[in-house]
């Protein structure tokens, strides 16, 4: 009581020097310099301030100056004119309808139509509003200058999660369940009735019954119980249902899948071009199960004759089928640490759907003409009959072609030409793109190790090599290639698009990176691919190169499927669309549909053109929802299996790179790809402020700062399963050398 009254007294205090007509808007620590504040006392004043702006009693500008809300007592009452005046004024505020995005802090935010602003829901405007949920809100009035428009929830249309996962929590008479995503910030009471015998800490699916109140918690039942999360592969499942992947096929679709034969069929090869005769190979990572692509290359003078083989999916799974409707619904397969959850049951995706060597296979194949400067002189698309003369690693051809397996080139010597042929037509097709403006973004993938327990008990970075980057180059040309052409001819078909960034964010990035050092420029309003590549070439052999990378990315749209070609702005093409993983992804089988209706005939003499245009608006949408789905349940598994590893090195010491900076700290990228945070309550010799214009923290006193890209030395503090979260605290930082005119040799190569 004695601390509250404290506390209020400061409030007052501060309230007045806001008010005094001497006092000019500071900022904090200009506050804290004219009241001559200790450390700790900073730290008070920072809560004092904060709760009057949310009180409504003070304000902070953009520069992070505080002012006192100015305005007359209000009236106790309000005349009719006025009465009439407000009541016009609501009406005429803007009703918005959108997908509520909760934070575990309490506030939110609604996800309006595609290529608008998010709107910022304060905690105490939410309702009864949970994460997902469709929201009537309506739009506050005085959007202020360079900060997000704000809203007031006015109503539920439509519950997004009827079922959360999480963890079970007993008490004698009833448990709770908290919820694994942090954005369903409630947890749901469970009587104990409807626990179904769960014990304390499992992992369960839980219906929620009734949402609650602003004081009262949601109520629900059990209807899954997991297992314990303690047990191998429960902490995964959790992730896989709390996304809502489905896991087990159908009977139907089983019973559909065991009925297609398990080899080509003779009927099947009709009217099909054979290519069995063509050397080709398949070059995929060792693990890999599920083939759908095969390439073969000749050269006869200048010109590179290049196959790109797909695998015939849409052969075994007819569009309208149980198999089919599976796959839309699955839209992917996803990738997760400890396991693959395929689009296609594995008797087709393993089996007769699967370029294995030596077999004969269905094929939709794109056969490419390509000339010295990497341009597509001709093309054909067929129906093909083809058997893969071997089955290569990227480990064996990086090997072979980097000359360091003398072993691997004996044993494949008949392809090693081919495969130097293959090196020189990938270098000629990524400098072709390169010239163009093709943005390469070259980040590292995390390969996280597992024991047969499921435990992570090794990270380490897995980049691209020059085996990988010649089936991606490949791939890409065939893409564009098959786009072009149906692009061209008007055909119904899904696209792979990637929209220009938002003028905003690039002008933020360019903002950041100027006040970094970087020269930048910008001939026209929107930036172009080019520019982006100039500039991602201007930082190379910056200690902060891979950081600001990451930012440039994060200014990039995400890339989706559309039915219109309206081009790919990261790969600086016109024409773009996925054709070369129908085993994986849905859209790609989608399009062999419709190449093979076009190539019979089918798809004017029989009036297949409307009934694809009529579905695959819906197919696009479905697509890109899964997708990025996929995409969001294997971070999760990766950042859940990175704290558990981190968990087992509590203590120990790693160099790494400052890789993001915030107002409450900065992350920490380790050699082994793992991220964490050194919160900023942990840095205790100085007060630090967040400088948002530069992306640093600085030290009030010391002058310290921390910005991206910097070396420093980190302890690891904690490493929490649940929040899938590490925390770090610095144990050192490193300098760059200087020379004898104080500059280090990044500066000496800007110069």
């Amino acid at each position: 009581m004695k601390k509250k009254k404290s506390f209020e007294k400061r409030k007052k205090f501060i309230r007045e020097l806001l008010g005094d007509p001497l006092y000019k808007p500071m900022r904090l620590r200009e506050i804290g310099t004219l009241l001559s504040l200790s450390k700790t006392e900073r730290k008070e004043l920072y809560e004092v301030l904060e709760e009057l702006c949310q009180e409504g009693k003070a304000w902070m500008d953009e520069k992070g100056r505080y002012h006192k809300i100015s305005g007359k007592k209000k009236k106790q009452g309000l005349s009719q004119k006025e009465k009439l005046k407000t009541k016009k004024k609501k009406e005429s505020q803007e009703v918005r309808e959108g997908i509520f995005i909760g934070h575990p802090k309490g506030f939110g935010f609604v996800e309006l139509a595609q290529g608008e602003e998010d709107i910022f829901i304060p905690e105490e405007d939410t309702g009864t509003a949970m994460h997902q949920d469709t929201v009537r809100i309506l739009l506050k009035e005085g959007k202020k200058e360079g900060r997000r428009q704000e809203g007031v929830v006015t109503g539920i249309l439509k519950r997004g999660m009827e079922e959360i996962v999480g963890t079970y929590q007993s008490s004698r008479d009833y448990g709770f369940v908290i919820c694994d995503n942090p954005k369903f910030s409630k947890d749901v009471f469970i009587p104990k009735k409807d626990s179904l015998g769960a014990k304390d800490g499992d992992k369960v699916v839980a219906h929620v019954t009734d949402y609650g109140t602003k004081n009262k918690s949601p109520q629900g039942r059990i209807t899954e119980i997991l297992g314990d999360i303690r047990a191998p592969g429960t902490d995964i499942l959790a992730i896989v249902r709390s996304f809502g992947i489905p896991c087990d096929f159908p009977e139907k679709v089983i019973n559909q899948a065991e009925r297609v034969p398990d080899h080509v069929l003779d009927a099947d090869r009709e009217g099909r071009l054979d290519l069995r005769n063509l050397k080709m190979v398949t070059i995929d990572g060792e693990d890999a199960k599920d083939l759908d692509d095969a390439v073969s290359l000749t050269k006869e003078g200048e010109i590179y004759h290049l196959g790109v083989h797909i695998a015939d999916v849409s052969n075994y799974v007819q569009g309208g089928s149980a198999l089919d409707k599976e796959a839309l619904k699955r839209g992917t397969s996803v990738y997760l640490a400890d396991r693959v959850i395929p689009m296609l049951p594995k008797r087709l995706s393993n089996g007769i759907c699967s370029l294995n060597m030596g077999e004969d296979r269905l094929a939709l194949s794109c056969l490419m003409d390509i000339d010295q400067k990497g341009t597509v002189l001709s093309h054909q698309i067929a129906e093909t009959v083809i058997r893969v003369d071997e089955r290569m690693t990227y480990t064996d051809v990086k090997n072979i072609l980097e000359e360091k397996d003398d072993q691997a080139k004996e044993r494949y010597q008949e392809f090693v030409p081919m495969f130097f042929c293959m090196k020189e037509l990938s270098g000629i097709l990524r400098s072709s793109r390169h010239h163009r403006g093709c943005i390469d973004f070259d980040f590292p993938e995390s390969k996280i190790l597992l024991s047969p327990a499921g435990r992570a008990i090794d990270i380490y970075p897995y980049e691209a090599n020059v085996a990988t980057r010649i089936i991606e180059d490949f791939m890409l040309l065939a893409n564009e290639t098959v786009a072009k052409e149906y692009c061209k001819g008007e055909f119904p078909f899904v696209y792979r698009t990637h929209e220009n960034p938002d003028p905003e964010k690039v002008e933020s990035l360019l903002t950041l990176l100027h006040n970094q050092g970087v020269k930048v420029t910008k001939a026209r309003e929107e930036i172009t691919p080019k520019e982006i590549q100039a500039i991602l070439e201007s930082i190379e052999g910056m200690p902060n190169e891979p950081l600001i990378s990451r930012l440039a990315l994060r200014t990039m749209k995400q890339a989706r499927y559309t039915t219109e070609c309206t081009g790919h702005f990261g790969l600086a093409a016109k024409y773009y669309c996925h054709f070369t993983s129908p085993i994986r992804r849905y859209p790609d089988l989608q399009i062999h549909r419709i190449i093979k209706d076009n190539l019979r005939g089918r798809l004017k003499r029989e009036g297949k053109t409307e009934r694809y245009r009529e579905i695959l608006d819906e197919v696009a949408r479905q697509s890109s929802v899964c997708e990025r789905r996929a995409q969001e349940a294997e971070r999760e598994s990766d950042k859940l299996k990175k704290a558990e590893y981190m968990s087992y090195h509590l203590g120990e010491e790693y160099e790494g790179i400052i890789s993001g900076v915030t107002g409450w700290g900065f992350y920490v990228e380790l050699p082994n790809t793992v991220e964490g945070l050194v919160h900023i309550n942990t840095l205790r010799d100085d007060y630090y402020t967040f400088d948002q214009d530069s992306y640093e923290l600085r030290g009030d006193m010391t002058k310290k700062v921390y910005r991206l890209g910097q070396k420093v030395k980190v302890r690891v503090e904690d490493a929490d399963t649940f929040t899938k979260s590490v925390d770090f605290v610095l144990v050192k930082e490193y300098d760059e050398k200087e020379d004898g005119q104080g500059r280090n040799s990044w500066q000496k190569r800007q110069e």
